[in-house]
């Protein structure tokens, strides 16, 4: 059965300027996955979610200790409407729960925990890429045993004032991008408003 012709641009959701200036074409491109790791990986995944839901596209967390914040989530800009978390998922049902969020959205994060096979990863990158849904797996307990198209190191930065309340709410956060074919040398820039 043929599939209809689909063009290059409408399988991408475009990024803002940080993140944009970053990774080729300044867009996600649908049915890839992503690779987050480093201090402040929460804060990129956020920055990537807000470009989904952005759009009206709905994205997804699966989160392993039950520590992300909606307001964290929401001040990086992702509309809450649009965004689901899971929490606290065992990790022999890990892979079931990612695989079952690829069938209905167009964006899956989610923790890799230890003990994922490669087997199980190479299944979760062929759902995605059949659903065209962007994986981004998080690499905060472990890593991913699998190929991602790029991968983002997040670098820890200066913290800048307290707000008002007391509370510090922007944070200068280094972020290299590499990945295969154009993507393959690591290019590097900085997000101003990370939380």
């Amino acid at each position: 059965m043929a599939r209809p012709l689909v063009l290059a641009r409408e399988r991408s959701i475009e990024l803002g300027e940080g993140l944009g200036a970053l990774v080729p074409g300044g867009s996600l491109t649908r049915g890839t996955v992503l690779r987050v790791a480093g201090s402040g990986a929460t804060s990129v995944t956020f920055t990537l979610a807000s470009a989904v839901t952005a759009v009206g596209e709905w994205a997804a967390v699966v989160e392993l200790d039950g520590t992300l914040g909606a307001l964290a989530a929401a001040e990086a800009g992702v509309v809450l409407e649009q965004f689901a978390v899971v929490r606290r998922v065992p990790p022999a049902r890990w892979a079931t729960v990612v695989a079952a969020l690829l069938e209905g959205m167009s964006f899956v994060a989610a923790e890799v925990p230890r003990g994922v096979s490669l087997g199980d990863a190479r299944r979760l990158i062929a759902r995605a890429r059949e659903r065209e849904t962007v994986l981004v797996v998080h690499e905060k307990v472990a890593r991913w045993p699998a190929e991602a198209a790029l991968t983002f190191r997040a670098m820890g930065g200066a913290w800048g004032d307290l707000a008002a309340d007391g509370r510090l709410t922007d944070r200068a956060l280094r972020v290299e991008v590499e990945g295969r074919g154009v993507a393959a040398r690591v290019i590097s820039g900085e997000l101003a408003r990370a939380v």
